[in-house]
């Protein structure tokens, strides 16, 4: 009988759905551990001494509960913090989310490129080296958002989240030059996992129709490029999720399908 692989995919909370349902895609066959760090919410808002001191010792511990063949930090915060120190911790691959300027920067007509995301990954000096390295010469505006992961949050779990509110924290993405000729921003990379949730919206509300660059898929590719072939039946794999806090999930049929229409345990 063919080894069942396990992926078990860590995030502050539910952005890292929108990586998860990528991968699903990808590798049916596998079985699935979501970890959502709820308990600790948001990242962006801690110290980067608490997100390693938090992150490393928490992951070791889900190593060794579920034994996965692979683990996906599906967090931009932490995986900016903490990918090195896992790596020398854990014998586990590991495969981060990193904002992805450079595929912004490659494809951008306006030479005109920003970065949304938390306001501690924006400032972190893996970005500005992510820019220094790969901005081939394009404006690289970086937009630290405040509330962005919580209204995403909000609104998968049914909240009333505003227009108003998401266009609000969008809005510094967008920048158009003076002049008789001017040049607008024209790619805005998602540097949030929990942004894809909201990506109709983002969508709608832009003042201009721009690229949006979501990592995930290609987080997917290099999931199955490090797992190689298909090892087993989709129909028996499953899935689980996991709350940090100890709550139970609620199994809304919005989750169902970020699972690839799995009922997570």
């Amino acid at each position: 009988m063919p080894h069942r692989q396990t992926i078990l995919v860590f995030d502050t909370g539910l952005g890292g759905l929108t990586v998860l349902r990528e991968i699903v895609r990808t590798r049916p066959d596998a079985h699935y551990v979501y970890v959502a760090d709820d308990a600790f919410f948001p990242y962006g808002h801690r110290s980067e001494e608490q997100v390693i001191a938090r992150a490393v010792p928490l992951v070791g511990e889900l190593i060794a509960a579920h034994a996965p063949d692979l683990v996906v930090i599906a967090c931009n915060t932490a995986s900016t913090l903490v990918l090195s120190h896992l790596r020398a911790e854990y014998r586990v691959p590991f495969v981060g989310t990193v904002p992805a300027i450079k595929p912004a920067c490659a494809s951008s007509r306006s030479r005109r490129v920003s970065v949304l995301g938390t306001k501690g990954t924006v400032k972190r000096e893996y970005t500005q080296a992510l820019i220094r390295d790969f901005a081939q010469g394009c404006q690289v505006t970086l937009v630290g958002s405040a509330d962005l992961a919580s209204l995403a949050e909000a609104a998968l779990n049914g909240g009333d989240v505003g227009d108003h509110e998401i266009a609000a924290e969008i809005a510094p993405c967008f920048v158009e030059d003076a002049g008789g000729n001017p040049v607008r921003t024209d790619t805005v990379v998602l540097a949030c996992t929990h942004y894809p949730l909201l990506m109709d919206r983002l969508v709608q509300l832009a003042p201009w129709p721009v690229d949006w660059i979501d990592p995930a898929p290609a987080i997917a590719r290099r999931v199955a490029d490090l797992l190689g072939p298909r090892s087993g039946d989709a129909n028996l794999a499953g899935a689980e999720m996991i709350f940090t806090s100890g709550r139970r999930h609620t199994l809304a049929e919005t989750l169902v399908p970020f699972f690839g229409g799995r009922v997570p345990a």
